[in-house]
């Protein structure tokens, strides 16, 4: 009798708004009754699009698929900024940016562009010390992190309507745009934060290609179980 070749299977999910990257793993988790089942790169739960989602023996490929090159699109709002940069904090004004063209944002986007030094942001998964940092921030402690090197390979703007700047930006691994966001506003010197990310694309694999949560769901609990 052959022996049966053990279970492996990559899941490519469109990410839904306010849904953790875990909460995701957990969901196929428990549909599909295994216990290893993990995502290959974070996304915040107010961002959404592409998670890869590695079950069984393709759990081995996760880091591969971490260290690829990440496609973003999104938004970020001038003069105004959160301490989280994005809308999981509450909104405070810092400037004016009635007087900021189109040129000036471009210019700025460029120096962020390229081999690059960057601080992440306090409110993120990073482990300092083999803690979160972000449980410190929200309990109002200090966390300093250093900045580290990433590669921004386009900082594209699609569309400026002041205060809202369009983006698309392509990245390397370890790249955090609300980290993007802030320093955008603090070279225009007007803040920063983010209203909105996507991801399109991680390596060869697009947005396109990825299942909503409930299709994907559906389509596991169709299959006969011996499958697995």
């Amino acid at each position: 009798m052959q022996e049966k070749e053990p279970y492996g299977e990559v899941f490519l999910v469109n990410k839904p708004y306010e849904w953790t990257s875990f909460d995701v793993v957990k969901k196929i988790r428990n549909t599909l009754k295994i216990k290893k089942v993990g995502h290959a790169g974070t996304l915040d739960p107010l961002a959404t699009g592409l998670l890869i989602v590695c079950a069984g023996k393709k759990t081995k490929s996760i880091e591969t698929y971490m260290g690829q090159e990440k496609e973003y699109t999104g938004t970020f709002v001038l003069g105004k900024t959160t301490e989280s940069f994005d809308l999981e904090r509450e909104v405070v004004k810092v400037a004016d940016t009635f007087h900021l063209t189109v040129e000036e944002v471009k210019a700025a986007a460029a120096q962020l562009t390229g081999d690059i030094m960057q601080v992440p942001p306090t409110h993120s998964a990073i482990k300092v010390d083999g803690k979160r940092v972000y449980k410190a921030a929200r309990k109002g402690k200090e966390v300093k992190l250093e900045a580290r090197p990433v590669t921004v390979s386009v900082f594209e703007i699609t569309e400026f309507k002041n205060p809202d700047v369009h983006f698309r930006i392509v990245c390397s691994k370890g790249t955090y745009i609300r980290s993007l966001a802030r320093d955008l506003g603090d070279i225009l010197g007007v803040g920063a934060y983010m209203s909105s990310l996507c991801r399109t694309r991680i390596g060869e694999f697009k947005l396109e290609e990825a299942q909503e949560m409930e299709e994907l769901i559906k389509e596991i609990k169709e299959r006969p179980h011996e499958n697995l």
